[in-house]
């Protein structure tokens, strides 16, 4: 399926690291490799499907995140701030006040566009944040394409999600599955030196 393999590219859909939620990501080890920001979807990622609240159990990590990086992180959203469907920024301001995190401004939907918004948002390269996001063809590919490091927790439940989505991850899972029998991996990455160092950032909730 062309959708799975962005313009012949499936290397684009493979996420740099897969965790099962983001407590198991060490924050400290991005930042000590010089990651100076983090980009999250929302949905599934942070919070249950269409929840405000950030997943309780999330709260200790997300917390960490913003501590070790110094407040440098966002929500990138394919609603909220989004100028097609959130032209006045109402639905990014009550996300805002809802999850203690700032919403990207941007025009275009994940996985097109360019990280732009990103750049001037964070003041910094793309390459130097980490996209933090569970949809394989949406969150990864953005992030790859533009350079940004990649992290895939897998979805905080499936309850509530859309029939076309469900569909689409079945889609995704199964290709996933496909590249890695053939050995695909994600993109490499400027900062990411060598396997050792890669291997870093993740680690069991109770070791941090």
């Amino acid at each position: 399926m062309a959708a799975c393999s962005p313009q012949g590219h499936p290397e684009l859909s493979v996420p740099h690291v897969s965790v099962p939620d983001i407590r198991w990501v060490d924050w400290r080890a991005l930042r000590a490799a010089g990651f100076k920001g983090c980009v999250f979807d929302k949905d599934n990622t942070l919070t249950e499907p269409y929840a405000l609240g950030i997943h309780e159990p999330l709260a200790a990590s997300m917390q960490h995140c913003m501590e070790t990086f110094e407040g440098n992180i966002a929500v990138l959203s394919n609603s909220a701030g989004l100028q097609e469907f959130d032209p006045k920024g109402e639905e990014a301001a009550a996300m805002e006040k809802a999850l203690g995190i700032r919403v990207v401004r941007h025009i275009t939907k994940k996985p097109a566009g360019d990280a732009a918004a990103l750049e001037k948002h964070f003041s910094c390269k793309a390459e130097e944040l980490v996209m933090i996001g569970d949809r394989y063809l949406t969150d990864v590919v953005y992030g790859n394409r533009n350079g940004l490091f990649t992290v895939r927790p897998a979805p905080l439940t499936l309850e509530g999600e859309p029939s076309a989505v469900l569909f689409a991850r079945r889609v995704e899972d199964h290709y996933m599955r496909k590249w890695a029998k053939h050995g695909i991996q994600a993109p490499k990455h400027p900062l990411v030196k060598s396997e050792e160092m890669l291997k870093s950032f993740v680690s069991e909730p109770a070791l941090w």
